[in-house]
């Protein structure tokens, strides 16, 4: 038994060994597509490492913290192991025998997908989740348009979903027809190709979701210069839970009325404070409230609103959200999340913390293998003008990745080989004791009956 184990555990890191010294000697790509070596976030990370987590931000309701009082306490087996037979299990566990892919070797795919600059030529689709994804056939929406202008133009997230764009500029149109509002300026949208940024999101992945300021736009064009550095305007007043009345005006619920309105759209994200002030306006118009359930409060969300479609047709791998509560959204929720943004009095300084163990390891950062398969046809379909040190280490990634999954599954069949040994023995074992006990049994009987003829 003790020589196969060792056998599994040679048989794992002689795989795992040869693969990376062939995975790092291996020529680097000629500046192309990426391609499809490996697909597992599971090969990426050892056995207590977890997926990096997906902070969206989503319009959920504030949900209630976990019960830390769970009990994780078991009775002991009558059959537990000694710590000797223990130690040598998990020195043979497949897991011992590949170390997780380092993580300064992995490329995070924030740095592919925002290296991109034109979109991928295929039909339009959302693929994944709003927060975990990418976006074939995206188109751009104009930089100037009737009643719209783009912001932020160095950061060439003006690209979505055609449904979300379509939206967009539906919601210039008739805000400007029917609401008073000058036009539209818009903020990230998402990139050519969707996927992680670089900053500012989590969402914004799969070109369902645009921000729209809060700031009407002014009667002019702006020049590129501005739309780099003018700030949009806060509706907050100074105590940062109810609206400022001097800067918020009737046009502003009008439009984000409005953009909830659509069938189309899902949510509409904007800060508790105006949330609360949606929830005033409606009374105080006498409004039909059905719209309100579509306006959820998140944090931030003051200078801007967000808005998010759903998953349109034809999207099949697109992950819809769970559909907002039914009501409208100004009771107990919205009291909630007054309490969660409402300033805290400044308490005593704590002193500085100071860390006695050891470093801990840089977290692991999304990459390709994290996403849909289908990211890495839509990031290399075309020319998508990734630069080549970053090609030729998403190679090298792909390589060590498939290593480690080959190495592991190596370890695994010997692991299961070893298995099946030892209840075999077990077995022979088995049988040999019963063989024994019957063997007892027929001695004892003939001693017995010996007995009563005496």
């Amino acid at each position: 038994m003790r020589r196969t184990s060792s056998m599994a555990l040679a048989v794992g890191i002689a795989t795992w060994a040869g693969l990376v010294w062939a995975a790092e000697d291996a020529p680097s790509v000629d500046g192309g597509n990426i391609g499809a070596f490996a697909t597992s976030a599971g090969a990426l990370a050892g056995p207590k490492s977890e997926p990096a987590s997906a902070t969206a931000a989503t319009a959920a309701s504030p949900a209630p913290s976990p019960d830390a009082s769970s009990d994780t306490s078991s009775e002991p087996s009558s059959g537990a192991s000694s710590p000797a037979t223990e130690q040598a299990a998990s020195a043979q566990s497949p897991d011992a025998t590949a170390p997780p892919v380092p993580v300064n070797a992995l490329v995070p795919a924030k740095q592919l997908f925002g290296s991109v600059k034109s979109a991928a030529v295929l039909q339009a689709r959302a693929i994944g989740k709003y927060s975990r994804g990418c976006l074939a056939g995206a188109v751009a929406l104009p930089v100037d348009g009737p009643q719209w202008q783009a912001m932020r133009l160095s950061r060439n997230r003006n690209w979505g979903h055609p449904i979300l764009i379509s939206t967009i500029e539906r919601l210039a149109d008739e805000s400007w027809r029917y609401d008073g509002w000058n036009g539209l300026l818009v903020g990230d949208i998402a990139q050519p190709r969707g996927g992680p940024m670089s900053s500012g999101h989590a969402s914004h992945q799969i070109g369902l979701d645009a921000d729209v300021w809060l700031t009407p736009m002014p009667a002019r064009r702006l020049t590129r210069n501005e739309r780099e550095t003018l700030s949009a305007t806060s509706m907050l007043a100074a105590d940062e839970i109810s609206v400022n009345r001097k800067i918020w005006t009737e046009a502003h619920y009008k439009i984000i009325k409005r953009v909830a309105s659509f069938d189309r759209v899902e949510r509409v994200l904007v800060h508790p404070a105006i949330k609360k002030a949606m929830c005033e306006d409606a009374t105080a118009a006498h409004d039909d409230r059905g719209f309100l359930h579509k306006v959820r409060p998140y944090w931030g969300h003051y200078y801007h609103f967000h808005v998010r479609i759903g998953c349109p047709d034809g999207s099949t791998n697109c992950t819809a959200q769970n559909p907002p509560p039914g009501d409208d959204g100004c009771g107990r929720e919205l009291t909630d999340w007054i309490r969660r943004v409402t300033p805290q009095p400044p308490g005593e300084p704590k002193p500085p913390v100071v860390s006695t163990g050891p470093k801990k390891p840089p977290p692991r950062p999304v990459t390709l293998a994290d996403l849909p398969q289908e990211c890495r046809v839509v990031l290399s379909t075309g020319k998508p003008g990734i630069p080549k040190p970053l090609l030729d280490k998403q190679a090298r990634a792909d390589k060590l990745i498939a290593a480690r999954a080959k190495a592991l599954a190596a370890a695994k069949h010997a692991h299961s080989a070893h298995g099946k040994a030892h209840d075999k023995t077990g077995e022979h074992a088995k049988t040999g004791a019963q063989e024994e006990t019957t063997a007892g049994d027929k001695a004892h009987a003939a001693a017995k009956t010996a007995d009563g003829a005496h």
